[in-house]
């Protein structure tokens, strides 16, 4: 077995079936402070093919060297704008109809991959400290979280994007296989 680089690798992936329940993705980053963090999410951003990232409060902003680094310059290709207040970008989202949910543990917090999730979904994604913030939170359809079995209580910022995120992409695997 080898790996496949170069003109392989891009026909491999040029030829790889659309996912099954393609979903109208965007991401919302509610004050992810860091730099590393902003880039990885437009590098997994650009994997799931999202409409757009939508970046606020104090979170970093291309052109950044590390944000280019990390995301293997993904920044350029992958839609985003910056809106200062979160709240603001959810209204504007809720009205081009999305289905708002925040990557959140609440009381209210369901285990992402027991969502019915719509065709046109917005995850909000909280600061790497403080999560969530309860003015964005009561401006959610839900909250969703990734279960932790070990001794940690969370995952970085972009892997629970990159769970969700996949999950999103291919979930009506199962659902088709019932009814067909």
């Amino acid at each position: 077995m080898r790996q496949l680089r170069g003109t392989p690798l891009k026909r491999f992936i040029r030829n790889l079936p659309p996912p099954p329940f393609p979903t109208e993705l965007v991401v919302v980053c509610q004050s992810v402070a860091y730099p590393v963090n902003v880039g990885s999410i437009f590098r997994i951003a650009d994997a799931l093919d999202v409409v757009e990232v939508v970046l606020t409060g104090i979170t970093p902003t291309p052109p950044h060297p590390t944000i280019s680094k990390v995301s293997r310059e993904k920044d350029v290709r992958v839609p985003w704008r910056y809106v200062e207040r979160p709240e603001a970008a959810l209204e504007e989202l809720r009205d081009r109809g999305f289905w708002i949910a925040a990557l959140e543990i609440t009381e209210e917090s369901q285990p992402y991959y027991q969502v019915e999730y719509p065709p046109r979904v917005a995850l909000v994604l909280g600061n790497e400290d403080h999560g969530v913030t309860r003015s964005c939170l009561m401006l959610c359809d839900a909250a969703v979280f990734v279960p932790m079995y070990g001794k940690g209580r969370s995952l970085n910022v972009h892997v629970a994007l990159a769970v969700v995120g996949y999950h999103l992409l291919h979930r009506r695997r199962e659902d088709q296989a019932r009814v067909g």
